[in-house]
Formats: structure tokens, C-alpha cells, sequence
């Protein structure tokens, strides 16, 4: 198997920082001159010191790549943003990107070769399965700030997750179909992680709507290419929605699937799905209502003005600048990327792996695209059920609209 390695200067794509990050804090001489040179920055605006090298993990190739690449071009345009307003401390960030090919078994490599460098943290990697194989192995540090809502680290670890979780999203998704009247739901999840984590999700989102069923559950296996027989099952059922939970092209198998049985209900689905790509090369049988539960940030329209608007928008004029779309794939990156700068502008470039823990775990009323974030409320994510949201796809407009309020 071929590792490939991917060296981008001025990119911002999937981070694992690998500046000095097992240093000892610095003395107060050292941190007296990086702020000088911090000012000396801000005043000339751009980031012209030593680069601080960021190392991340993407699926940039392989059956996830429609995650990676939309990541890696967030990141990119984030850098840019980063670096004109003095990067950290003076210095300019500088992410090195490493793809995974979409592969655990590459992860656990590139992890292990990336902590061999006493790095303080860890952008990515983009899947459930993915960031699972990594978390035994930042169990001392470093930081890992996975890109997956799908996994579920235990407080005080150095594993760190984007988004709202699978299970919010999941509780957000089954409020709204009692609330529209659907009370038989059936579901069709793959047997791998990601549907492994969805079984656990669903369940959590059902009880605690209370008064829905899950009339018929179903499964398949990623590779499978027809899901006919389990779409007849569905059919029988009397469902009034279906909850189709797989990423990628497992997905489309089932959507695909649906359109040629006649299935004629709701189907929701992942918000790991919501990209514009797949809208794109899925237009053919998409059906008439696809639900995509999601957090905020595609409510901006029907936002208030305030922080949450206020970081939206400068977001989305960093990817209108770069030429990047809004979905899902970049939000996953965004708000990690700038939690984790953030941190490092406060702490310092000889920040240690505790030291960024720490900061991270301690945050309170941050506020990032995808909401406010409360640390001590919901450890190792920040966000909770009240940042997540119900969209619908509007193939007219071309967006997710917001059907529900957190």
C-alpha cells in the first residue's frame, strides 16, 4: 500500500500540529518577545514569522474523499484568512496534509508517524471508523480533533469531535416527525461503524421523542449494490418515513433503490451526506422530501443578527473567496481548525498537548459556525441537541433549508 503524503504550504486541510508541541511552556522572556512579535504583526497585518506547521489527516482519495477534499479547501481558505490577520502570534500557519486513502489501517499509520514528531494536536481524520482506530493512540496526547460528529470520546480524553453528535442530530431528527404527524418510521443502516453508531442514534432520537415506532429496521452491507428486497420490507411496513443512515455511496444505493421500488415517503438521512456533490450526482432519484438533520450553519438567512451571524458570515466570505462550497464537508474542518488556532493564538507556538486540552475543555460561550460552544455542558464536542437543526433539500434553490429551530 502507497501512503501518499501531502505537503501544502499554504493550506489550511485537515491539521495535526506539529510546531514544538511537546515543549515545556515558555519562560517569560520567551513569551515577552512572541508578543512583541505578535504586535510588530498585527500592525503590518500579515503573518511573516517562522511558519507553524499543522498536520493533518484527510481522506483526500478513496470512498471518503467527498469529505476530504471539501475539508482541505475549507482549511486552505482558512489559512489565507488566518495568516492576513497575523496568523499565531506573528507566525504564519503552514498545514501539511496526509491522506489516508479513505482507509483505518492507513490511519493508524500516518497517527503513529505524525506523533513520532511530539506534535500537540491533530486535525481529522474525516470518518467514524477512521478516527476510532486513532483514539488508543492519542490516549497520552496528542490532540485529536476528529472531523466526524460519529464518535463519542470520554471526558477528559485528548480526542475531540466535530459538529453536533449523531445522537442530537438523531433526537433533533425524530422531534420533527412527531411533531409533522410521522409516528411509524422505519430505518435502513449499513453494518459498518457509521451504522453501528446510527442504531445506538436512532434509538436515543426515538425514546426520547416518545409516541414513535420504528415499524421495520433494516440493514446492509456497504458494498452491497441493490437493496431491493429490503425496500419491499419497508414498503409492507406502513412507514411514513424512512431514516436511511450511510455516508457516501452506500447511500446512494439506497436512494437509487427507493426511486426504482416506488417508495414515495420522506427519507432522511446523515448530515455526513450533505454536500453539493452528492446533491449533484444523486438529482436523478433523489426523492420528493430528503431531510438531512444538521447543525446551524445553513440557517443563516433565518439567523438574528448577532456572533452566530456575525461568524457565518465571515465563513462563508472566506469559501465564496476561495471559490469553495458552503456544505457540510467544509463546516466539519472550520470550526476545529479555529478553535484550535484560536487556542494556540492564546497560549503560544510552544504550547503542549495538556496545555491545549485544557484550553479546549475550559471554553464556554464560544461561539463558531455551528453554534455556541459549552464545553462543560457536552466534554469533548461543546455543542448539544440545542444547536441542531432539520433541513430539507430544495432542489429549486439548490440548499438546505431550515424546516425546524434547535
Amino acid at each position: 500500500m502507497k501512503v501518499r503524503t501531502f505537503v501544502v504550504v499554504t493550506a489550511l486541510v485537515g491539521m495535526i500540529v506539529s510546531a514544538c508541541g511537546g515543549a515545556p511552556a515558555a519562560s517569560p522572556a520567551a513569551t515577552k518577545a512572541a508578543a512583541s512579535a505578535s504586535a510588530a504583526a498585527s500592525a503590518s497585518g500579515a503573518a511573516t514569522g517562522t511558519p507553524y506547521e499543522i498536520n493533518v489527516i484527510l481522506a483526500l482519495t478513496g470512498s471518503a474523499s467527498f469529505l476530504g477534499k471539501p475539508e482541505q479547501a475549507a482549511l486552505q481558505a482558512l489559512e489565507t484568512q488566518v495568516n492576513a490577520q497575523g496568523g499565531i502570534q506573528g507566525r504564519p500557519v503552514k498545514f501539511t496534509f496526509y491522506d489516508d486513502e479513505s482507509k483505518p489501517q492507513t490511519d493508524v499509520q500516518l497517527a503513529n508517524q505524525i506523533k513520532a514528531k511530539n506534535v500537540p494536536v491533530i486535525l481529522g481524520p474525516s470518518l467514524v471508523a477512521s478516527c476510532n482506530a486513532i483514539v488508543p493512540i492519542v490516549k497520552d496526547g496528542p490532540v485529536m480533533y476528529c472531523f466526524s460528529p460519529g464518535i463519542h470520546p470520554d471526558k477528559g480524553t485528548y480526542a475531540f469531535t466535530s459538529s453536533v453528535s449523531t445522537i442530537d442530530l438523531s433526537r433533533a431528527l425524530f422531534k420533527y416527525f412527531k411533531d409533522k404527524g410521522m409516528t411509524k418510521i422505519a430505518t435502513l443502516t449499513s453494518t459498518d461503524a457509521t451504522g453501528q453508531d446510527a442504531d445506538n442514534a436512532i434509538k436515543t432520537g426515538q425514546t426520547d421523542a416518545g409516541g414513535v415506532t420504528i415499524v421495520d429496521q433494516e440493514h446492509f452491507n456497504p458494498t452491497d449494490v441493490s437493496v431491493s428486497a429490503q425496500i419491499t420490507h419497508i414498503k409492507g411496513s406502513g412507514a411514513q418515513a424512512l431514516v436511511a443512515w450511510s455516508t457516501g455511496a452506500p447511500v446512494a444505493t439506497i436512494l437509487r433503490g427507493a426511486a426504482q421500488e416506488g417508495l414515495d415517503i420522506p427519507i432522511a438521512t446523515t448530515n455526513g451526506n450533505q454536500t453539493f456533490g452528492q446533491m449533484g450526482q444523486y438529482a436523478s432519484f433523489l426523492p420528493k422530501t430528503l431531510l438531512i438533520p444538521s447543525a446551524e450553519f445553513p440557517a443563516y438567512d433565518t439567523l438574528p443578527a448577532g456572533p452566530l451571524k456575525d461568524k457565518l458570515r465571515s465563513y462563508l466570505d472566506a469559501l465564496k473567496a476561495a471559490n469553495v462550497p458552503p456544505d457540510n464537508g467544509p463546516s466539519l474542518a472550520w470550526d476545529p481548525a479555529v478553535i484550535v488556532i484560536d487556542m494556540l493564538k492564546k497560549l503560544g507556538p510552544s504550547a503542549t498537548a495538556t496545555q491545549l486540552r485544557d484550553a479546549i475543555e475550559a471554553l464556554k460561550g464560544y461561539t463558531g459556525i455551528d453554534g455556541t460552544y459549552d464545553f462543560s455542558a457536552s466534554p469533548q464536542r461543546g455543542l448539544t441537541a440545542s444547536n441542531a437543526i432539520v433541513t430539507k433539500w430544495d432542489a429549486s434553490k439548490k440548499a438546505w433549508v431550515s424546516v425546524s429551530t434547535p
